[in-house]
Parts: structure tokens; C-alpha cells; sequence
């Protein structure tokens, strides 16, 4: 049902808002950290699948940087949204949904990042507003285009600016990028347990998201929480990371697109329980046998066909209170052609 419109949203004057370009620089000091600070190498340090993130491996020039490192480029959208004209909201009831990212080619391990931002989306959902922003990235020097990240953001009592009796909805996406699939029934293909560290939210906000509700005690009683909450790219770096070392053999590259979204938080020390299933697998017939790994030998051998695609459904599950806190899915491109 529409609301009054009187929420002080001018949906007009927000979509047609056109964002400054913006420069972000990193190094591979930076890659590194982010990795860390979603878990690489925490159970072994000299992890032989995770161990490119953080050191110059058997000799490699750079390190490998995790496909969800694009979201350090985002992390400024909620302070830009403040000054967006015509979108009136209190920022203490913004709430990140859900993130869909796109992957172009691999990141570099360091390098000048050239962001353009853009509305993809408004909607009226009566008590709230659900607002999309979209940044694609160039890699500033030679222009190739590198990824694509879209948020859903909600602003919990925006809603309600319908002008006429359909709730108001804008979207620039047509190609349901964001829809998400149902969790299957079915025992999970895979599933990996994992703990997060008392200062994890700590060691992540390293990276830049600096946001008090992760680290200061005080802050995060008068939000609600018994403590400062980790945070929810955090949480989904996590659940990329361990889709990477679980089904892709350890290749971020076979990482195309992935899209996850936020049901509750999780609190720094809990115990993260992973699930993973395959879907939409589409095969191919190879021109040469691959040398598998005892885990695609395994994989494989259930399939009896060997894989050219598939989407990874995924859940993240907090083990001590037994609540799903993230879920959604990862398309992957290809085969690592290293295995």
C-alpha cells in the first residue's frame, strides 16, 4: 500500500543525482590486512591455498588479492548518501541489506582505482525506503573496467512517499542480477566451520570502515547489541573466502559474480558454520584430462561429469545460537586451470 508521501523523499530529484568520480588507492599492504581481517590463513598459517593473499608465495611478484577486496571501494556510499539532495533519512536507521558484486578481471595487488557511482534503484516499502547504488571500477591508468558493486541499502522509516496509489519503484537493473535463490532442501554439497576471533571486528576495520558500532562498547548498547558487532562485508568475506578454498580448489579467479544478503548480526569470537550447495551446473566435454585434486576428484566422482559453471547457494550460520546471519550465491566462470 502507498503511503501518504510524506516522508520527505523526493525520488525524482534522487535518481537523477549525479555522484563526483572518486580515486581509491591502495597497496598490498592493504590487500593483505583485508585478508586477514576475513579470516585468511587463521586456522594455518602456512595454508598453501591462502598463504598468496598475505606473502609473495613460491616466488610469485605480487601477492593475489580476494575478489571481495571491491568492497573497500564502497565503503564511503553511506556518508556520500547523507548529502544526496532529496533524500531525507536519520543515518542511525540505516541498515545494509544486501551486496551484489560482478567480477571483470582479476584485482591487482595494488594500484589507483577510478570509481563511478550511480542510483540503480529506489523503492517505497511503506515503512522504509530501499535505496540502490551501483559503483563500477576502472583500474585508472589503462581504463579496463574491473568490477561492479551494488548495494541495497534500507532506511527504516524513509517510506511511505508514494505520490499515487502504487508504491513508487525505480530500477535500473532488468536483468534480475538480484534475485536470490531459495535455500535447497537438500543436504549441503559442502559445509566448513570456522571461527571468527574475539578482535576480528578490530582487525577489519582496518581496511576503512571505521563505523563505532564495530568497536565501541558504549555505541553498540545504544544500538541494541550486548557488544560491538562485526561487520557484515566482513562476515561475507568470510563466506566468499571459504567458497574459494572449499570449491573453487583455492582460484579466486574462477569467482564471476556474488551476491549475499544480511539477516542478523554476528558478534567478533562466534563460530561461523558455512553451507554450501550446487546448482545450475553446466557441463562441458574436455579436450584434455585436468590433474584434480583429491577434493575435485571427490566432486567429480559425484557429479560423474566434469564442471564448466555452476552457482554456489551458500548459508552462514552462527553456530552458538544457531541463527542464519547471511546467504545468496556465487556464479563461478570456470575451472581453475591450475588444478
Amino acid at each position: 500500500m502507498a503511503g501518504s508521501g510524506n516522508s520527505g523523499i523526493d525520488p525524482e530529484l534522487v535518481i537523477s543525482h549525479k555522484f563526483p568520480e572518486s580515486l581509491h588507492t591502495y597497496t598490498e599492504r592493504d590487500a593483505a590486512i583485508y585478508a586477514l581481517g576475513v579470516g585468511a590463513c587463521t586456522k594455518d598459517a602456512i595454508d598453501d591455498k591462502e598463504l598468496k593473499y598475505v606473502y609473495h608465495q613460491d616466488g610469485q611478484e605480487f601477492i593475489q588479492v580476494l575478489p571481495t577486496f571491491s568492497t573497500l571501494f564502497t565503503v564511503g556510499i553511506p556518508s556520500q548518501m547523507e548529502q544526496l539532495p532529496g533524500l531525507p533519512f536519520d543515518p542511525r536507521l540505516l541498515l545494509h541489506g544486501q551486496q551484489y558484486i560482478e567480477v571483470y578481471k582479476p584485482l591487482p595487488s595494488h594500484g589507483c582505482i577510478l570509481n563511478k557511482t550511480s542510483i540503480a534503484g529506489l523503492h517505497d516499502k511503506g515503512k522504509a525506503a530501499v535505496l540502490e547504488v551501483e559503483i563500477v571500477s576502472y583500474e585508472k591508468e589503462s581504463g579496463e573496467r574491473l568490477c561492479m558493486n551494488r548495494l541495497s541499502i534500507y532506511l527504516r522509516g524513509a517510506g511511505g512517499f508514494s505520490k499515487s496509489s502504487q508504491p513508487y519503484s525505480y530500477s535500473s537493473n532488468h536483468s534480475n542480477q538480484s534475485a536470490f535463490p531459495k535455500i535447497p532442501k537438500s543436504q549441503p554439497f559442502a559445509v566448513y566451520e570456522e571461527c571468527t576471533h574475539a578482535s576480528q571486528a578490530l582487525l577489519y576495520r582496518l581496511s576503512g570502515d571505521y563505523n563505532p558500532l564495530h568497536s565501541d562498547p558504549k555505541f553498540a548498547e545504544s544500538a541494541g547489541f550486548s557488544r560491538p558487532i562485526l561487520h557484515g562485508l566482513c562476515t561475507l568475506g568470510f563466506a566468499v573466502r571459504t567458497i574459494i578454498k572449499c570449491i573453487c580448489g583455492g582460484d579466486q579467479n574462477t569467482i564471476k559474480s556474488v551476491s549475499g544478503r544480511f539477516l542478523l548480526h554476528v558478534y567478533p569470537g562466534e563460530t561461523l558454520i558455512t553451507e554450501m550447495w550446487l546448482e545450475g551446473l553446466r557441463y562441458v566435454k574436455l579436450v584434455r584430462p585436468l590433474p584434480y585434486d583429491s577434493f575435485y576428484l571427490s566432486v567429480f566422482s559425484r557429479l560423474k561429469r566434469p564442471v564448466a559453471m555452476c552457482r554456489v547457494i551458500y548459508q552462514v550460520k552462527v553456530k552458538e545460537r544457531n541463527r542464519a546471519v547471511l546467504f545468496g550465491f556465487v556464479d563461478l566462470d570456470r575451472l581453475s586451470s591450475s588444478l
